[in-house]
């Protein structure tokens, strides 16, 4: 039953992307338009993990998100919160990996709705680079969203938090508002399976600008990680319950590169 449930919702997944993001493709007149197309395909997904995969998505602590630009560094462990947060945040931009800008249709969406691309080949002059067009984003009014990490790990692995967060939060000047999550629990990375569940995605207080930039990625990194872990026991807990199998803990070093 699990495995036809998955199957079923990840048929839809797909079907509704290609669909979206053909059918957006006049949208591309206008960022903002091209945002209201990346909302669309977000509820499409958690509607569609609601009533196929049953996967309740549940925001917590929306009353802590402050209005106007900000900085929102999330834990990253699935493809959910990717989508998720776009429903949440008005004018979010994604800082991301430049490569995916030539992903056919996608990339077209992701360049026209204004993300802030990150060139690897570029070396050292990427963090510059970087930081020019986040404050360029953040001069617009624009929420900058930044998976830490800078890509999709495992439930349990120990943290690797980059340095380009902290780097950000020192020259931009705004709260930084810190996102913990167990979604990898539901719709692991990776992996076929969407396990039936309730998702949780906690904005926590922010963490107002000026701090020095160590005790800020030490800050951030103690928030979200206890929030995260905590939310990762009740959703085991609920798994459990619902007798499925729970995913082992990653067995890494933790690290902060």
């Amino acid at each position: 039953m699990l495995a036809l449930r998955s199957l079923a919702f990840n048929l839809c997944f797909y079907a509704a992307t290609a669909v979206i993001a053909l059918g957006g493709l006049p949208a591309l007149v206008s960022r903002r338009t091209v945002l209201g197309i990346a909302r669309t395909w977000g509820r499409t997904t958690i509607w569609l993990l609601r009533h196929v995969a049953g996967i309740r998505v549940e925001f917590r602590g929306l009353e802590n998100i402050p209005p106007g630009p900000l900085l929102v560094a999330a834990k990253h462990q699935s493809a959910l919160e990717t989508l998720a947060l776009c429903v949440v945040f008005p004018e979010f931009a994604y800082i991301l990996k430049r490569e995916l800008l030539f992903i056919p249709v996608v990339g077209w969406h992701l360049s026209r709705g204004g993300m802030v691309a990150i060139d690897r080949s570029k070396g050292t002059r990427a963090m510059g680079l970087m930081n020019a067009a986040a404050a360029d984003a953040i001069a617009r009014g624009r929420q900058l969203i930044i998976f830490p990490e800078g890509t999709r790990r495992p439930v349990g692995a120990p943290p690797v938090y980059k340095q380009g967060l902290s780097h950000l939060y020192g020259a931009l000047g705004v709260p930084c508002l810190p996102v913990a999550l167990n979604t990898g629990l539901f719709w692991p990375r990776r992996g076929f399976v969407r396990r039936p569940g309730t998702a949780v995605i906690e904005f926590l207080p922010p963490i107002p600008a000026g701090m020095p930039r160590a005790a800020f990625q030490a800050e951030i990194l103690e928030r979200i990680e206890a929030a995260s872990n905590a939310l990762v026991e009740v959703g085991r807990a609920e798994l459990a319950a619902r007798g499925h199998a729970i995913p082992e803990p990653a067995r890494e070093a933790s690290r902060t590169a």
